[in-house]
Protein backbone atom coordinates (compact mmCIF):
# COMPACT_ATOMS: atom_id res chain seq x y z
CA UNK A 1 0.00 0.00 0.00
CA UNK A 2 2.78 2.46 0.88
CA UNK A 3 4.43 2.05 -2.50
CA UNK A 4 1.16 2.54 -4.37
CA UNK A 5 0.55 5.81 -2.56
CA UNK A 6 4.03 7.32 -2.63
CA UNK A 7 5.97 5.59 -5.38
CA UNK A 8 4.20 5.14 -8.70
CA UNK A 9 3.96 1.48 -9.79
CA UNK A 10 5.75 0.30 -12.90
CA UNK A 11 2.58 0.08 -15.00
CA UNK A 12 2.00 3.81 -14.38
CA UNK A 13 5.61 4.67 -15.10
CA UNK A 14 5.36 2.81 -18.41
CA UNK A 15 2.51 5.12 -19.39
CA UNK A 16 5.00 7.98 -18.93
CA UNK A 17 8.00 6.12 -20.28
CA UNK A 18 9.38 9.27 -21.94
CA UNK A 19 9.74 10.86 -18.49
CA UNK A 20 12.58 10.23 -16.03
CA UNK A 21 11.56 8.79 -12.67
CA UNK A 22 14.99 7.79 -11.33
CA UNK A 23 18.52 8.82 -12.28
CA UNK A 24 21.48 6.43 -12.53
CA UNK A 25 20.15 3.70 -10.19
CA UNK A 26 23.61 2.13 -10.14
CA UNK A 27 24.91 5.14 -8.19
CA UNK A 28 24.28 5.76 -4.48
CA UNK A 29 22.85 9.23 -5.02
CA UNK A 30 19.49 10.96 -4.66
CA UNK A 31 18.02 14.16 -6.03
CA UNK A 32 16.00 16.58 -3.90
CA UNK A 33 13.48 18.59 -5.91
CA UNK A 34 11.20 21.46 -4.91
CA UNK A 35 8.08 22.46 -6.85
CA UNK A 36 5.94 25.62 -7.05
CA UNK A 37 8.34 28.36 -5.86
CA UNK A 38 9.98 30.71 -5.63
CA UNK A 39 8.13 32.07 -2.60
CA UNK A 40 9.87 34.69 -0.40
CA UNK A 41 8.37 33.28 2.79
CA UNK A 42 9.62 29.76 2.04
CA UNK A 43 12.34 29.41 -0.59
CA UNK A 44 15.07 31.39 1.26
CA UNK A 45 14.50 29.18 4.30
CA UNK A 46 14.95 26.11 2.13
CA UNK A 47 18.17 27.62 0.81
CA UNK A 48 19.39 28.20 4.37
CA UNK A 49 18.90 24.50 5.16
CA UNK A 50 20.56 23.33 1.95
CA UNK A 51 23.51 25.64 2.56
CA UNK A 52 23.91 24.35 6.13
CA UNK A 53 24.27 20.78 4.87
CA UNK A 54 26.28 21.67 1.74
CA UNK A 55 23.55 20.30 -0.52
CA UNK A 56 22.51 21.37 -4.01
CA UNK A 57 18.96 20.70 -5.22
CA UNK A 58 16.63 21.31 -8.15
CA UNK A 59 13.79 23.85 -8.13
CA UNK A 60 10.95 23.42 -10.63
CA UNK A 61 9.63 26.96 -10.68
CA UNK A 62 6.26 28.46 -11.49
CA UNK A 63 7.32 31.37 -13.68
CA UNK A 64 4.59 33.71 -12.44
CA UNK A 65 6.26 33.44 -9.04
CA UNK A 66 9.59 34.25 -10.72
CA UNK A 67 7.94 37.32 -12.20
CA UNK A 68 6.67 38.38 -8.78
CA UNK A 69 9.85 37.53 -6.85
CA UNK A 70 12.85 37.79 -9.18
CA UNK A 71 15.23 38.37 -6.29
CA UNK A 72 14.44 34.93 -4.84
CA UNK A 73 14.91 33.33 -8.25
CA UNK A 74 18.31 35.02 -8.57
CA UNK A 75 19.30 33.77 -5.12
CA UNK A 76 18.51 30.17 -6.07
CA UNK A 77 20.62 30.45 -9.21
CA UNK A 78 23.46 32.30 -7.47
CA UNK A 79 23.76 29.54 -4.88
CA UNK A 80 24.33 26.92 -7.57
CA UNK A 81 21.03 25.06 -7.62
CA UNK A 82 19.40 23.74 -10.79
CA UNK A 83 16.22 25.33 -12.09
CA UNK A 84 13.44 23.70 -14.11
CA UNK A 85 10.28 24.84 -15.89
CA UNK A 86 6.97 24.17 -14.06
CA UNK A 87 4.84 26.25 -16.49
CA UNK A 88 3.85 29.88 -16.02
CA UNK A 89 0.60 29.49 -14.05
CA UNK A 90 0.92 25.93 -12.65
CA UNK A 91 -1.64 24.65 -15.14
CA UNK A 92 -3.21 21.22 -15.45
CA UNK A 93 -2.07 19.85 -18.79
CA UNK A 94 -5.02 17.50 -19.13
CA UNK A 95 -7.38 20.49 -19.19
CA UNK A 96 -5.53 22.22 -22.04
CA UNK A 97 -4.84 21.67 -25.69
CA UNK A 98 -1.26 20.99 -26.66
CA UNK A 99 -0.97 24.45 -28.21
CA UNK A 100 -2.25 26.15 -25.05
CA UNK A 101 0.04 24.05 -22.87
CA UNK A 102 3.08 24.92 -24.96
CA UNK A 103 2.21 28.60 -24.68
CA UNK A 104 2.37 28.21 -20.91
CA UNK A 105 5.75 26.51 -21.17
CA UNK A 106 7.11 29.08 -23.61
CA UNK A 107 5.93 31.97 -21.47
CA UNK A 108 7.71 30.40 -18.50
CA UNK A 109 10.86 29.85 -20.54
CA UNK A 110 11.03 33.56 -21.30
CA UNK A 111 11.72 34.15 -17.59
CA UNK A 112 13.59 30.94 -16.76
CA UNK A 113 16.15 31.12 -19.53
CA UNK A 114 17.61 28.12 -21.27
CA UNK A 115 16.70 25.37 -18.78
CA UNK A 116 15.74 22.12 -20.49
CA UNK A 117 14.41 20.55 -17.27
CA UNK A 118 10.64 20.27 -17.11
CA UNK A 119 8.16 18.94 -14.58
CA UNK A 120 4.44 19.04 -15.34
CA UNK A 121 2.29 20.40 -12.51
CA UNK A 122 0.42 17.54 -10.81
CA UNK A 123 2.65 15.14 -12.76
CA UNK A 124 0.08 14.64 -15.52
CA UNK A 125 0.07 15.47 -19.21
CA UNK A 126 -1.37 14.07 -22.41
CA UNK A 127 1.01 11.91 -24.41
CA UNK A 128 0.98 14.37 -27.31
CA UNK A 129 1.95 17.19 -24.94
CA UNK A 130 4.93 15.16 -23.76
CA UNK A 131 5.87 14.41 -27.35
CA UNK A 132 5.79 18.12 -28.20
CA UNK A 133 7.94 18.97 -25.17
CA UNK A 134 10.53 16.36 -26.11
CA UNK A 135 10.60 17.70 -29.67
CA UNK A 136 11.46 21.10 -28.20
CA UNK A 137 14.41 19.63 -26.35
CA UNK A 138 12.94 19.38 -22.85
CA UNK A 139 13.64 16.45 -20.57
CA UNK A 140 10.67 15.59 -18.37
CA UNK A 141 11.40 14.69 -14.74
CA UNK A 142 8.79 13.21 -12.42
CA UNK A 143 9.69 11.57 -9.09
CA UNK A 144 10.44 8.30 -7.36
CA UNK A 145 9.40 9.38 -3.85
CA UNK A 146 6.42 11.65 -3.18
CA UNK A 147 6.52 13.20 0.31
CA UNK A 148 2.95 14.56 0.32
CA UNK A 149 4.20 17.63 2.16
CA UNK A 150 1.23 19.60 0.79
CA UNK A 151 -1.31 17.47 2.72
CA UNK A 152 -2.15 18.79 6.18
CA UNK A 153 -2.82 15.30 7.52
CA UNK A 154 0.78 14.25 6.82
CA UNK A 155 3.00 14.88 9.82
CA UNK A 156 6.76 15.40 9.45
CA UNK A 157 7.21 12.02 11.13
CA UNK A 158 5.06 10.32 8.51
CA UNK A 159 6.86 12.11 5.70
CA UNK A 160 10.24 11.05 7.05
CA UNK A 161 8.99 7.47 7.28
CA UNK A 162 8.01 7.60 3.61
CA UNK A 163 11.46 8.83 2.66
CA UNK A 164 13.24 6.19 4.75
CA UNK A 165 11.04 3.39 3.42
CA UNK A 166 11.14 4.18 -0.27
CA UNK A 167 14.38 5.98 -1.05
CA UNK A 168 16.80 3.95 -3.16
CA UNK A 169 19.71 4.62 -5.48
CA UNK A 170 18.75 7.28 -8.01
CA UNK A 171 15.55 8.38 -6.25
CA UNK A 172 14.10 11.75 -7.18
CA UNK A 173 12.42 13.04 -4.02
CA UNK A 174 9.55 15.49 -4.41
CA UNK A 175 9.10 18.42 -1.99
CA UNK A 176 7.31 21.77 -2.44
CA UNK A 177 8.63 25.22 -1.48
CA UNK A 178 5.11 26.58 -1.24
CA UNK A 179 3.02 28.24 1.47
CA UNK A 180 0.79 25.16 1.56
CA UNK A 181 3.73 22.87 2.39
CA UNK A 182 5.80 25.36 4.36
CA UNK A 183 5.49 24.19 7.96
CA UNK A 184 5.70 20.42 7.39
CA UNK A 185 8.36 20.55 4.68
CA UNK A 186 10.71 22.82 6.65
CA UNK A 187 10.48 20.53 9.67
CA UNK A 188 11.23 17.32 7.81
CA UNK A 189 13.84 18.58 5.34
CA UNK A 190 16.80 18.77 7.79
CA UNK A 191 15.91 15.37 9.21
CA UNK A 192 15.66 13.88 5.73
CA UNK A 193 19.03 15.31 4.68
CA UNK A 194 20.71 14.07 7.85
CA UNK A 195 19.29 10.58 7.33
CA UNK A 196 20.26 10.48 3.65
CA UNK A 197 23.80 11.57 4.43
CA UNK A 198 24.08 9.06 7.28
CA UNK A 199 23.06 6.33 4.82
CA UNK A 200 25.86 7.35 2.49
CA UNK A 201 23.80 8.95 -0.27
CA UNK A 202 25.26 11.75 -2.33
CA UNK A 203 22.61 14.48 -2.70
CA UNK A 204 22.87 16.04 -6.13
CA UNK A 205 21.09 18.53 -8.37
CA UNK A 206 19.62 17.38 -11.67
CA UNK A 207 21.98 18.57 -14.38
CA UNK A 208 21.04 20.09 -17.69
CA UNK A 209 21.51 17.54 -20.47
Amino acid sequence: MVRLLYQFPMWWQKMYRTATWRIQPERKAVYLTFDDGPIPEVTPRVLDILRKYHVKATFFMVADNVRKHPEVYRQVVAEGHSVGNHTFHHVKGMRLSTAAYLREVDKAAALLGNTRLFRPPYGRTWVWQRKALLQRGYKIYLWDVLTHDYHRKYTPERMLSIIKTLTRNGSIINFHDSLKSNERMLQVLPQAIEWLQSEGYDILPIKQS
